[in-house]
């Protein structure tokens, strides 16, 4: 009887061994299926540009491109929310700033989780993004914001690049950030290209897919591509109080 007991010990073992080794099999021929993809965004007062990303042997594909809006009616009072506060009393204004927050928030979110759907039907797997920032300052406390007409503008625009950083950490993608001045030649250096051969490999993306190919569209495409090649240690991860 304890011969017996050994033999179907052994058995069961060597039964768990296979299915683990089964498993592994088809984890990894899953992975090898599915290909990575980023999003690059080029925000603006109350929308931003956003296109999806893969790479294929250093050749960059476009998946998407769309026009997102990260405000629920699309009118200068909540595209605008810092100048919309100053012409209210101070404790008006910073809750109608913080309302606008929270709803571009909310907004770049499901726009994100939408795109990622999408792609995932079409085999991939989204991973990282990729946010094109402006070349300002740190802002200060809203009183002073709301003494500087140029702090103002800033902060319009800070605001919903803001909402697409919180979105991108909720939605646990890797975040590449770099400012709009910048560019081209972070990207070149991340890449190992040169300036002029990106910029005509960028062109060239917009050709392909045809209108609308603007600059909005192009800086999109190349903060994807540079999140997309940029190491891990760089990237903005989320925290884990972000909700």
């Amino acid at each position: 009887m304890r011969a017996s007991g050994v033999r179907h010990g052994a058995k069961s073992d060597a039964f768990d061994a296979v299915r683990q080794c089964l498993t592994l099999v088809f984890l990894l021929c899953f992975l090898s299926d599915v290909k990575t993809a980023a999003l690059g965004f080029r925000a603006h007062s109350g929308w931003t540009a956003l296109v999806a990303l893969s790479v294929s042997k250093g050749v960059p594909r476009v998946l998407a491109r769309r026009k997102v809006h990260l405000v629920e009616i699309f009118i200068y009072k909540f595209r605008q929310p810092y100048h919309t506060a100053k012409r209210l009393s101070p404790d008006e204004g910073r809750a109608f700033v913080a309302q606008i927050q929270a709803k571009a928030r909310r907004l770049a979110y499901r726009a994100i989780r939408d795109l990622e759907v999408n792609l995932k039907a079409q085999g991939y797997r989204l991973t990282r993004c990729g946010l094109v920032l402006a070349s300002g300052r740190p802002l200060p406390r809203l009183a002073q914001i709301l003494a500087s007409h140029a702090l103002i503008h800033t902060a319009d625009g800070e605001l919903f690049r803001g909402a697409l950083l919180h979105a991108g950490a909720r939605c646990g993608l890797g975040t590449a950030t770099v400012k709009e001045k910048e560019l081209l030649s972070e990207a070149a250096g991340v890449l190992r290209l040169k300036p002029d051969d990106l910029t005509r490999r960028i062109a060239d993306l917009g050709r392909e897919i045809g209108p609308p190919w603007s600059q909005d569209e192009k800086f999109a495409s190349l903060v994807a591509w540079m999140a997309l090649a940029s190491r891990p240690s760089t990237l903005i991860r989320a925290d884990k109080d972000v909700g």
